[in-house]
């Protein structure tokens, strides 16, 4: 109840009495302006005069009347607590707040926006409201309709979320990744991924429309929820797949629409549940993508291949619905007959060739060319490139097939010895490089092989990429024909005669050539001679007098230390050169001491002989020629230290220097005997 009409109750104001009042000269009748107190008697006389009665006229009660009246007027309102959602009646409307009356001692204010949502307010009708405040800092009773409806709201879609029930909202406006609905009075967050089974792209078409929708999370903490439209919906197709998965059987056809493409497949919607048409199981040919043959939304029949023991994944197939192409394949076709076809894929090892869509014939690489010149089948095949060729072998019941291309023509190896003769010389066009020779066709389907050594008869290659390259035109020998494994032996340096047997005169051992050094290596180098003739130098025999090695690009004298015909091979030395000219400077001062040694023993010989008795001035004459000869001997020996000949060497000049001695001394003692 409204405070005014408490108030009413409790006050009252008396009514003017003829018979009443205070008459004095100059008085005022105040009888009608007077309360009484009923619990007082009434008297004329001013001594009686209740003076409690101040100048607005109101009467003072007593404690007991006080407490009385409080109880009386307590027991007309209701007792109320903060954040408490309480009944209101609308009393009065404003231009900015309606007041309700909630039962308590003064009425409360609510802002007239949180009533938007009603068309008509009207005076006298009832809303659930929520006490923000029983007194604010002004003595004002501050309630809120919006936040009583969030609350109730909040319980009824808790309630709603426990319970799984369905309830209903209204898209009021998109955000991002979803939109925005309301559920009794609430907003909640619908995702764009739970509002259909199918991917939505465009969220404006569902402005403004009411969903049935199934709350899935709710936020205790924040108050908020998220519901979901796509839940209903699978669960509606879910209890349709139950149906259509009871009567599931294998090889049952069924009518379903394509709602998806991909790569791999395509995905059936049979009516609530999904197939999946793999792309192997759509046509009998070979297709590249399911979009050649399919399209989206398209309608089909379909046969259930296979479905899992939970019949959550089902198979289904297209081309089973037609008879396979090899049971309607041409009972002509057999082994030895001509087809026509295209290239539809492509291996390593060959080629499939289609000749009706759903029957192949594979073309092996060595049914590609009668040549022994290794194919690369993804270089030389190019899908849906048109062929004729040979059928090789036809199994019609594992459905294999085997073609080829190469016997189209006649084998060119049946007459290969009479186009092709031992000793024919003849040019070919360079197909192919290995580490250890080179592949030359001579003509169609018909080729050899030259090997890295008969390339040149006086350069040696690592590779042989270093003297051509593929594609060049070679002039070439037949060395070999083997008609059992179809392989020609061919040479190239064979188109010219042997040179070695020159090199063997010109380049005897011994002899000594200017050379230019190609490359060092770690064992040697490579040595260029005259004539573009290429020798090996070891590298003890790059040192030079001086010290150091002849290094790469230098011009230098070799010696020949060895030539080998068969190996076609030359080692030469640069080293040997000025060893050799210091070892017969060595020789030749021997030769000369050796010389003198023999003239003076014979020179003491004739002196014995013509001397019958011995003189002192011969004796004198021989002395001078002993020290002659000692004084010689040690000079050898100081010059054989400097040279350091060999170890042989140095015993043999010993041997030679210590025998004059001996003769000498025999000489000197003969002497004095006699």
């Amino acid at each position: 109840m409204r405070p005014a009409k408490q108030n009413a109750d409790f006050f009252h104001n008396t009514k003017p009495d003829s018979g009443s009042g205070i008459n004095t000269s100059g008085r005022i009748e105040m009888e009608e302006n007077t309360l009484v107190n009923p619990n007082t008697e009434t008297s004329t006389s001013h001594d009686d005069f209740d003076w409690t009665v101040d100048k607005r006229n109101v009467v003072r009660y007593n404690e007991e009347d006080h407490k009385k009246y409080d109880v009386l007027y307590g027991s007309t309102l209701r007792t109320i607590e903060n954040d408490e959602i309480v009944k209101g009646t609308i009393v009065a409307i404003t231009g900015t707040d309606v007041v309700l009356n909630i039962g308590f001692k003064s009425d409360g204010l609510v802002p007239l926006s949180e009533f938007r949502d009603i068309e008509e307010l009207k005076i006298g009708e009832t809303y659930d409201v929520y006490v923000v405040n029983k007194e604010d800092k002004k003595g004002v009773l501050v309630l809120s309709r919006k936040n009583a409806r969030m609350l109730k709201a909040w319980e009824e879609i808790v309630n709603a979320h426990n319970e799984g029930t369905v309830v209903t909202g209204k898209v009021i406006s998109k955000t991002k990744g979803g939109l925005i609905a309301t559920v009794f009075g609430m907003e909640t967050f619908l995702p764009g991924s739970q509002i259909d089974v199918k991917p939505i792209t465009d969220y404006d078409v569902y402005v403004g429309k009411t969903l049935e929708l199934k709350v899935v999370k709710i936020n205790e903490a924040i108050k908020n929820a998220v519901v979901s439209h796509k839940a209903l919906i699978e669960s509606d197709i879910e209890a349709q797949r139950e149906a259509i998965i009871g009567k599931l059987e294998k090889g049952q056809i069924l009518e379903g629409t394509i709602k998806n493409i991909t790569d791999f497949g395509a995905f059936i919607d049979l009516g609530g549940v999904d197939g999946l048409l793999y792309i192997t199981d759509i046509s009998w040919g070979r297709i590249s993508h399911p979009k050649e043959v399919l399209e989206l939304n398209q309608k089909l029949n379909v046969v259930v291949l296979d479905y899992d023991d939970n019949k959550k994944r089902i198979s289904l197939g297209l081309k089973q619905l037609q008879s396979h192409p090899w049971d309607t394949l041409d009972k002509d076709i057999d082994v030895g007959s001509k087809v026509t076809g295209k290239i539809v894929n492509i291996e390593d090892y060959g080629a499939f060739l289609e000749i009706i869509p759903g029957v192949e014939g594979l073309i092996h690489v060595s049914e590609v060319s009668w040549s022994n010149t290794p194919i690369n089948s993804r270089e030389f095949f190019h899908l849906n490139d048109s062929y004729e060729a040979i059928v090789m072998t036809i199994n019609r019941e594992e459905r294999k097939m085997s073609l080829s291309l190469k016997r189209m023509t006649e084998d060119p190896w049946e007459k290969i010895a009479e186009k092709f003769p031992v000793g024919t010389r003849t040019k070919g066009q360079v197909k192919n490089i290995t580490p250890f020779g080179v592949f030359v066709e001579l003509s169609e389907g018909i080729g050899g092989m030259i090997h890295i050594s008969d390339l040149s008869w006086v350069k040696r290659f690592s590779h042989p990429s270093e003297f051509t390259k593929i594609g060049n035109e070679l002039e070439v020998v037949v060395l070999d024909i083997d008609n059992e494994n179809r392989k020609l032996t061919l040479g190239h340096k064979q188109i010219e005669e042997d040179p070695w047997d020159t090199f063997e005169t010109v380049f005897p051992v011994g002899s000594v050539h200017e050379a230019t050094v190609l490359s060092v290596e770690d064992k040697g180098a490579i040595v260029l001679l005259p004539y573009g003739l290429e020798a090996f130098a070891p590298k003890k025999h790059l040192t030079k007098e001086q010290g150091g090695i002849v290094e790469a690009d230098e011009k230098a004298e070799f010696k020949v230390i060895e030539f080998s015909r068969n190996d076609k091979k030359i080692i030469v030395s640069h080293a040997r050169i000025w060893e050799d000219l210091k070892k017969e400077s060595v020789e030749g001062e021997k030769k000369e001491k050796k010389a003198e040694r023999e003239k003076a023993t014979k020179t003491v010989k004739n002196l014995q002989k013509g001397l019958e008795k011995t003189t002192l001035g011969d004796l004198s004459a021989l002395s001078e020629l002993k020290e002659k000869m000692d004084a010689k001997a040690a000079e050898d020996k100081a010059s054989a230290k400097k040279v350091q000949p060999k170890a042989e060497e140095k015993a043999d000049a010993e041997s030679e220097t210590e025998n004059p001695a001996e003769e000498t001394n025999s000489e000197e003692e003969s002497t004095s005997e006699e």
